[in-house]
């Protein structure tokens, strides 16, 4: 498998352990209403009622449409926000930069979601693979950031990047998992620019 990140590009102003940072419940969306409303719409041109959805690296809001999905797995590391997001059917903690292999059924999910969070993996490359696992034939991968961050967390190779070229390296996450047909999405609907790379399971 294709390394992305060198041992430098990984490291993070706070090496703590994640989970320790993570503790805490923060209920707060990280991203402006309009962001977050451009993102609900690209999903639902991605999704269809009745798909089934995992929700990577997520928290108390999923911004899904409100379609009827057949399932909807979330993840993250914080037990209070996962438990507070009314999207989940089901949801699971791990850390992805300790561990990326995934407890989920190969194609088993239609869409894979991961927003506004990517900035903080270390070996994208291994957990974006198992992205491509998961999902279903066709199935899409939506990754999406703006230019804010818990900046102590996110790895040198973001912090040190233009926002376009951080599209490009979510671009490069998603070709080393063997996912294709990126498309990128840039749009300012508000303060916060909206940024998304969608990628397809072959």
């Amino acid at each position: 498998m294709t390394s992305i990140l060198s041992n430098p590009d990984r490291r993070k102003v706070d090496a703590s352990d994640d989970t320790k940072f993570y503790r805490s419940p923060r209920f707060v969306t990280h991203a402006d209403d309009p962001f977050l409303a451009r993102l609900t719409q690209l999903y639902a041109s991605v999704v269809d009622p009745g798909d089934r959805v995992f929700d990577a690296m997520g928290s108390w809001r999923s911004f899904l449409p409100e379609h009827e999905f057949d399932r909807v797995v979330g993840h993250g590391l914080n037990e209070a926000e996962l438990e507070a997001n009314d999207s989940l059917d089901e949801w699971f903690r791990q850390d992805f930069n300790s561990d990326q292999s995934l407890p989920l059924e190969t194609d088993s999910f239609d869409m894979v979601c991961c927003a506004l969070s990517v900035q903080y993996l270390q070996y994208p490359a291994r957990l974006f693979s198992e992205f491509d696992r998961v999902l279903d034939d066709g199935g899409a991968v939506v990754v999406s950031f703006t230019n804010r961050m818990f900046p102590t967390k996110a790895v040198r190779a973001w912090r040190k990047r233009t926002m376009d070229d951080r599209a490009a390296l979510v671009e490069r996450y998603l070709a080393a998992g063997g996912l294709s047909s990126t498309r990128r999405v840039t749009e300012q609907p508000g303060s916060d620019p909206f940024y998304a790379v969608v990628g397809r399971a072959r």
